[in-house]
């Protein structure tokens, strides 16, 4: 363990053995941290927080902070952070509130660039990427492989589904189905993520078959039900569909129109 001695760690934290803390960080207690992690200077982690392994957090980050809610009076909550995330200079990371389960969670392997905040209650997945000065308000769900431009603005309770893109500044507060690209203040619809699904070799097949499900929804002038309904043939001969189809089954704020 490579602890610089201008840190203070509250003897409670438990902490992996080759785990790296840099000076004036502060860790207090009930902290658990994953073998491999580095923590930068001047990084503030308080708990209830469990952080997995080869995390990587930069300087004047603030991990684990009571929640920025007027119902919160203190009660028990936690912060869960994967594998493998890279965490940069500033960003804010809330724990949860009684009203959300308790529990904000940040899976494996995401980029959150500087000034990012996530609030009380969110639920972010694998893979993503937030940009500079990206915030997601409370309760809000990030599905895998998403990526949030600069400054995008998520309103509380707002699901995002698996590869959706938002451009920078775009402000959302509809839910995103999977794979749709969207921007505009407030944010619009203009199409798929098709060189993202390319880059997680797609076939052109699913392509352009997730292309047909977007017409259905965004261009046939069906609502949402009536798309639910010529969906369901479409994903029997391409799975690739399913999660768009169960994503309207679940979107309780309607979607981005």
């Amino acid at each position: 363990m490579s602890i610089d001695q201008r840190a203070i760690v509250d003897p409670a934290a438990r902490i992996a053995d080759d785990v790296s803390i840099g000076a004036f960080s502060i860790i207090g207690p009930d902290v658990q941290i994953g073998a491999g992690t580095v923590i930068g200077p001047h990084v503030i982690i308080n708990g209830p927080t469990r952080i997995g392994r080869n995390n990587h957090f930069f300087q004047f980050s603030s991990i684990g902070e009571i929640p920025q809610d007027k119902k919160y009076h203190g009660e028990n909550s936690r912060l869960e952070i994967g594998d493998g995330n890279t965490i940069r200079e500033f960003v804010t990371i809330n724990r949860g509130t009684d009203d959300g389960g308790g529990v904000t969670r940040i899976g494996n392997d995401n980029w959150l660039m500087a000034y990012i905040h996530i609030a009380h209650d969110c639920l972010v997945e694998n893979n993503t990427i937030f940009a500079n000065g990206a915030s997601l308000a409370g309760h809000v769900e990030v599905d895998d492989n998403v990526i949030l431009g600069g400054f995008t603005l998520v309103h509380q309770f707002t699901k995002i589904g698996n590869h959706a893109f938002c451009g920078m500044g775009s402000t959302i507060s509809k839910d995103i189905p999977p794979y749709v690209m969207v921007s505009g203040n407030p944010a619009s619809p203009y199409g798929i993520n098709s060189e993202g699904l390319k880059r997680h070799e797609y076939s052109k097949e699913a392509i352009r078959a997730i292309k047909d499900a977007y017409k259905i929804i965004y261009r046939s002038g069906h609502t949402s039900d009536e798309a639910r309904q010529y969906l369901k043939p479409l994903t029997e001969q391409h799975p690739e569909v399913q999660p768009m189809l169960d994503f309207l089954n679940r979107s309780q704020r309607g979607i981005l129109r």
